[in-house]
C-alpha cells in the first residue's frame, strides 16, 4: 500500500452496499481493506484494484473475536490509521423466533452488534488519538420499528442505531465523525440468505445499492449525523417508523415479514 494515499476499511464488501461503497472510496484514490466471508471478495478486490489503489481483501469471520483481530491488524499494519471505515457487514434470519435456530440467532447478535461495537472501538481510539477519521455504520430504516418475524435483525440495528448516535455525541467536540445510513429494502443477498424470499419484503420493490452506497458516502463525507439512503419509499418507511406508534408499525412489519408458506 502507498502510505502517501487514504486508506477506507470497508466490510460486508464483496457485493451489494459494501462493494459500492468500496467502489466509491476507490474512485477518491483511497487505498482498500475490504472483508468478507464470500468468495467473491477477491473478485471485488481485483477489480478494484485494477483502478490504480491497493486492495488487500480479509476473508475474516465477523462471529468471532479471531475474525474482528484480523480485520484490525491488517488494517492499521505499519501503524496506519484508517482515513475513513464503513461497518457495514450484517446478517439476519427471518421467521418464527421461536422456529429459529439458535446459533443462527446468536451470529446475527455477534456480527450485526457484537463486531460492530468491537471494530468501532479499535478504530475510533485510534482515530480520536490520529485527529482525525469518519465512521460510518449501517443500520437500517428497521431500526426504527418492532420486527415480527424477524425480531433480532430489527433489535440488532436498532442496537446499532442508538449506539451510532451516542457515539457522534460523545465525539461532537473531536475531527472524528460519526454517520449512520439507514437503508430500506435494497437489492442485495440479504433476502435471499435470511430465508425471506416469500415474504412481501422479499417480493416488494428494492432500491439500487449503488444509489444506497452513494447517499451513504455522500453523508459520510459531510459528517452528517444519520442519512436515509436511498429512494422515497425508503425515506416514508423511515417517517413512518419514527412517527407511528410501535403498535402501528409492529403490525405492519408482521404482514410484510411474514413467510408466505406456512409460518
Amino acid at each position: 500500500m502507498n502510505d502517501t494515499r487514504p486508506l477506507a476499511v470497508v466490510t460486508g464488501a464483496s457485493r451489494g452496499i459494501g462493494r459500492e461503497l468500496a467502489a466509491l472510496f476507490a474512485v477518491d484514490g483511497h487505498d482498500l481493506v475490504l472483508v468478507a466471508r464470500s468468495p467473491a471478495l477477491d473478485d471485488a478486490a481485483a477489480e478494484l484494484e485494477s483502478s490504480g489503489v491497493s486492495v488487500t481483501p480479509v476473508h475474516a469471520d465477523l462471529r468471532t473475536e479471531a475474525g474482528v483481530r484480523a480485520v484490525y491488524e491488517a488494517a492499521t499494519a505499519g501503524g496506519r490509521v484508517p482515513a475513513a471505515v464503513a461497518l457495514n457487514a450484517g446478517t439476519g434470519i427471518g421467521g418464527a423466533f421461536v422456529d429459529a435456530d439458535p446459533e443462527e440467532l446468536l451470529a446475527v447478535v455477534d456480527v450485526n452488534v457484537r463486531s460492530t461495537v468491537h471494530l468501532a472501538r479499535l478504530f475510533l481510539a485510534d482515530m480520536v488519538r490520529a485527529g482525525s477519521g469518519r465512521l460510518l455504520f449501517t443500520s437500517s430504516v428497521v431500526s426504527l420499528m418492532p420486527g415480527p418475524y424477524q425480531a433480532v435483525y430489527n433489535a440488532s440495528k436498532a442496537f446499532v442505531q442508538s449506539f451510532t448516535d451516542g457515539i457522534h455525541d460523545e465525539l461532537s467536540d473531536t475531527d472524528v465523525t460519526v454517520t449512520s445510513m439507514l437503508p430500506g429494502a435494497t437489492d442485495t443477498h440479504f433476502f435471499a440468505r435470511a430465508g425471506m424470499l416469500d415474504t412481501l419484503l422479499g417480493k416488494g420493490p428494492k432500491d439500487d445499492p449503488a444509489r444506497v452506497a452513494k447517499d451513504g458516502y455522500d453523508a459520510l463525507l459531510r459528517g452528517d449525523r444519520r442519512v436515509v439512503a436511498g429512494s422515497l419509499l425508503a425515506r416514508s418507511m423511515a417517517a413512518f417508523g419514527a412517527l407511528a406508534p410501535d403498535a402501528v408499525t409492529g403490525a405492519v412489519h408482521k404482514v410484510l415479514a411474514r413467510p408466505r408458506s406456512g409460518g
